[in-house]
Order: structure tokens, then C-alpha cells, then sequence
């Protein structure tokens, strides 16, 4: 918006009035309000973290389209998870003259000096689903309620074993139920949370031995999953196999955070015989309806998955963005929240859903996310 927003300058002499656009406006008479720039004149950063995940290669594609339907210029960039990268391409945005800032941070803490740059220029910052910490530059935050997220995959894992039945009432089953905890990358934000909403549901579960975690790695330092890497998943779950599963007992349930992390679990206990030498496959939860996912859930492999609508995320970012261009201060609902070491970021929380086999038609096809087609392949478009 920088140089971007002129005022009308009308000449009483004249008997036509004369537009000027540009810097500040000028003239005899009294000047005419702020005229909002079209937004042909306007461009919104959007830095992305990685294209080794379907969901970020949505995401990316959801928030570039919906801009460009509104007739806004977007600068997209995916910085392959390397934070140097990410860095340079923020600096390279606010450089050639963004108006807004999307950002979706690898690291959650990497950002500050391009994040003070953007404050200097005057361009607003919206973290998109990853809160941007230690940095009081952070203007808003669009993301799903990950603390629900959590809630909703230690639910699902309950589900699955039989502790829970889906509609939250006691199940059948008793237990005790050998299970394993994995959480996200530390520097992510939302790992916490999702952490938090889980443990906070399996507490009493574990409390009561119901559940029992084998290998006794139940903080989120002994469980993370740097950069939600699948592979190294798979190579911490072989580990928990061969040193806590030796004995001949089974894992019955694996809480994942993440889709991703869930096919390297899925490969693990796989390759160590679960689900085709008469074991049992454990119960392993996931997050983001990744297709190829999807896939697993709708052939038995997974147990379940949470939904978060990159499609809903991505209107609400344009909304955010488009109120800052208007120099208007977009909605948040939640206002408490999302401390971020520096400030409170005002914020504007989404809902999640889970889903089961049962709910891949009525909430993932009928929806259009996906087609029947691409569940059977597990392979989007």
C-alpha cells in the first residue's frame, strides 16, 4: 500500500474534477478521502514452507488462487524446509515492495530481523496456521484450534482401541493397551498444542493403566518428530520396536500427530510383521487428510485422520489480507490464546473434524476435497 494509496485532488476552478493517483494528493480545495488502490496495483507475499507435503502444496495453491480471483498480484514461495531459504525469500518480498505478508514458518523463531523489516515498511504480517514467535511484528494469526486438534486425536485413538465410542460415550473395551506417543517438530508451534490436546485426553487413561506407554517416552522432547519427517518416524518407531517390544508384547495404539509421521509408523510396524503374520496393526491416528492417508484409512491400515479445510483456512487468510489493505483490523475470535513470547496475536481459529472409514464420503468426497477416484489410488489430481 506504500506509495500505493493517493488522494483526489479536485480544483474548485475547474469544472471538471482531475484525479491524481500516487503519492500525496495536492490541490486548491479540500482533499477527497483516501481512495483505496485497485488491487492490480497490490501484492501479497505467501511464503510456504515446503512442497515435500501435499498439504502445503494445497495450502499454497488455495491461498495464490483465491488472491488472484480477487484480482491481487501474489508472489508464492516455497522455501523446501531450509530456513535460510525462507529467510532470503521473505527479505526478497518485503524488497520488492509487498503490501501483505502470508506466512506459513518453518521456524517459528528464525524470522525476527525479516519480520522488523516488514514492520519498518509498514507491511502488515499474517502467520498462516504456524504462529511466528519472539517477534512483536506479528499483526495476525489464521489457524485451526490446534489445542482441539490434540483433543481430537487422543479421542481418536480411545476410539480406536475401544476405550471410547465415537460419540465420546465409554466404550466396551478395559484395556490395558501397550501404546506410543509421537509429537511434531519442536519448532513448530502447533506441536505443542497438538501435544497438549492429546495428553491432556490420555492422562487419565494412563493414570489408571488402562494405557501403558512401553518405552516410558512420554515428554515431548523424547517423542518430537523434527520437520515431521516421515522417515524419521519410521526409524524412531523400528527403535521403540526392537527396545521395548522385544519381549514378544505388541503396541496396540500409536498416538501421530501428523499424516506423514503416521505412514513412517505404518511402514515400521509393517516391515516387523504387524498386520500380516496374524499381529494385530495397532490403532495410529494423523492429521491433515493427506490422500495417501486417506487411502490407508479407507483399506484398514489407519485408524483415522483430522480434517483441517485448507480450503476454509485459505479464505480466511484473503480476508485477513484484505482487511489490512484496507487498513481495517480484520476479525479474530480468539484474543488469549496465542502468546507468542512477545504478545498476545490476535487470532481466528477454525474448526477440525475427524474422520474415520466411515466419514471419508460425507465429509471428504461430497465436500469435493477429494474424488472417489483419488481415495482409491491415493493419489491427488
Amino acid at each position: 500500500m506504500r506509495n500505493k494509496l493517493g488522494f483526489i485532488a479536485v480544483s474548485a476552478a475547474l469544472a471538471l474534477g482531475l484525479a491524481a493517483c500516487g503519492g500525496s494528493g495536492a490541490g486548491g480545495g479540500d482533499a477527497a478521502p483516501t481512495k483505496q488502490a485497485a488491487p492490480a496495483d497490490l501484492t501479497i507475499g505467501v511464503a510456504m514452507p515446503t512442497q515435500t507435503s501435499e498439504r502445503w502444496i494445497a495450502d499454497g495453491k488455495a491461498v495464490k488462487e483465491k488472491l488472484e480471483a480477487k484480482g491481487y498480484k501474489v508472489d508464492l514461495q516455497y522455501a523446501g524446509d531450509d530456513i535460510p531459504t525462507q529467510s532470503q525469500q521473505v527479505d526478497q518480498m518485503i524488497t520488492r515492495g509487498a503490501d501483505v505478508l502470508i506466512i506459513a514458518a518453518i521456524d517459528g523463531t528464525a524470522l525476527s530481523s525479516q519480520l522488523q523489516a516488514a514492520a519498518d515498511a509498514k507491511i502488515p504480517v499474517i502467520a498462516y496456521d504456524r504462529l511466528i514467535r519472539g517477534s512483536a511484528n506479528v499483526d495476525f494469526y489464521d489457524t485451526f484450534d490446534n489445542y482441539a486438534v490434540g483433543v481430537a486425536q487422543g479421542k481418536a485413538l480411545l476410539t480406536g482401541l475401544g476405550l471410547l465410542k465415537k460419540d465420546g460415550s465409554k466404550g466396551t473395551a478395559k484395556g490395558p493397551f501397550n501404546i506410543e506417543l509421537f509429537a511434531g517438530s519442536l519448532d513448530d508451534n502447533n506441536a505443542r498444542y497438538f501435544f497438549n490436546g492429546a495428553m491432556d485426553t490420555l492422562k487419565p487413561y494412563l493414570d489408571s493403566k488402562q494405557l501403558v506407554v512401553k518405552s516410558k517416552q512420554t515428554a515431548i522432547e523424547q517423542t518430537a518428530t523434527l520437520r515431521w519427517a516421515q522417515e524419521t518416524a519410521q526409524k524412531r518407531m523400528e527403535d521403540l520396536l526392537t527396545k521395548a517390544y522385544s519381549d514378544g508384547t505388541h503396541v496396540d495404539g500409536v498416538l501421530s500427530p501428523y499424516d506423514g509421521i503416521s505412514r513412517g509408523i505404518i511402514t515400521a510396524v509393517q516391515n516387523a510383521g504387524y498386520g500380516t503374520k496374524g499381529i494385530a496393526r495397532p490403532i495410529v491416528t494423523g492429521q491433515d487428510a493427506e490422500i495417501a492417508s486417506v487411502k490407508l484409512i479407507n483399506t484398514g491400515v489407519q485408524s483415522s485422520t483430522v480434517f483441517k479445510d485448507t480450503r476454509l483456512l485459505a479464505d480466511q487468510a484473503v480476508i485477513a489480507a484484505e482487511a489490512f489493505l484496507k487498513k481495517t483490523t480484520p476479525e479474530a475470535n480468539d484474543t488469549k490464546t496465542y502468546d507468542n513470547g512477545v504478545k498476545v496475536v490476535p487470532a481466528y481459529l477454525l474448526p477440525v473434524k475427524t474422520v474415520y472409514k466411515e466419514d471419508i464420503k460425507s465429509v471428504l468426497i461430497d465436500s469435493g476435497y477429494y474424488t472417489a477416484k483419488e481415495v482409491a489410488t491415493g493419489q491427488a489430481g
